[in-house]
């Protein structure tokens, strides 16, 4: 299929590593234009270098999304660069954790602030800074990484930032989908990126068996026997991001292997 997503330019926040790495990988792939962004400039440079064999032009940008002001600077340089912007993908975010969680009677304050500031009103800055650009040409595609998490209650941080960053974006979708863009959000649930072996070396010393066992038994959590990959979760995102997913807006889309027993409707 053809995603029609040739010469469209993207801002992928989070996009020096894990999901908004391979984000930005998919959509170079797929002939977009793409500016990453984080805060580490090494990591930027590095990844920037690997996504250049794509063949499509790659912005590395340094930007804080706790920052309203950097976020605009940020958006105004990719505009001045690229030309425009017409897809975004919010991936700046600390990853779940696939540890033992803290009690939700005992999480403090700043816990919880934190998380706001970094992944719901973060998503909200960057989204602020891009709608009027895009809602100008007639055209665009937010897609939020949000996760899994959003659908439990195991983890009071990871639900509550997640079920907050699905309720903004079906808000945001009902303001700007009469104007032509889209907003998602896609639900990963583990995935493998580069923080994966250490992620399965806890677990294993944790519960006392070895790392095979532990990666069986996070497995184990999808219906397909495995955990998705990072590349994987991508390819969800790439179609979102592309013309041809007009038909899906302010929905939730899990990219996570599918969840045994429960029914989602």
């Amino acid at each position: 299929m053809d995603l029609r997503l040739t010469g469209k330019r993207a801002i992928v926040t989070g996009g020096s590593r894990g999901i908004g790495l391979a984000v930005a990988a998919a959509l170079a792939a797929e002939g977009c234009d793409v500016a990453i962004v984080s805060r580490g400039k090494e990591a930027l440079d590095e990844a920037a270098t690997r996504l250049a064999a794509h063949g499509t032009r790659i912005v590395p940008l340094v930007a804080d999304t706790t920052d309203d002001a950097s976020v605009r600077a940020m958006v105004d340089e990719v505009v001045t660069t690229l030309g425009g912007v017409d897809v975004l993908v919010n991936a700046a975010a600390k990853p779940a954790s696939a540890g033992a969680q803290d009690a939700a009677s005992t999480t403090g304050d700043e816990l919880m602030r934190e998380q706001f500031e970094t992944k719901v009103l973060g998503y909200l800055r960057c989204a602020r800074a891009v709608a009027p650009v895009m809602t100008a040409q007639g055209w665009g595609r937010i897609v939020n990484i949000s996760g899994l998490n959003a659908r439990g209650s195991s983890s009071l941080v990871g639900s509550v930032r997640n079920v907050a960053v699905s309720a903004m974006t079906a808000a945001l979708a009902d303001e700007l989908g009469p104007q032509g863009v889209n907003v998602t959000v896609v639900h990963p649930g583990l995935t493998v990126t580069e923080r994966t072996p250490g992620m399965i070396a806890a677990k294993a010393a944790a519960d006392g068996t070895s790392e095979e066992e532990a990666e069986r038994a996070l497995g184990r959590t999808t219906t397909v026997g495995r955990m998705i990959t990072a590349e994987e979760v991508a390819d969800v995102v790439a179609f979102l991001a592309s013309p041809r997913s007009v038909a899906i807006n302010g929905d939730a889309v899990a990219a996570g292997g599918g969840q045994p027993g429960v029914t989602y409707y």
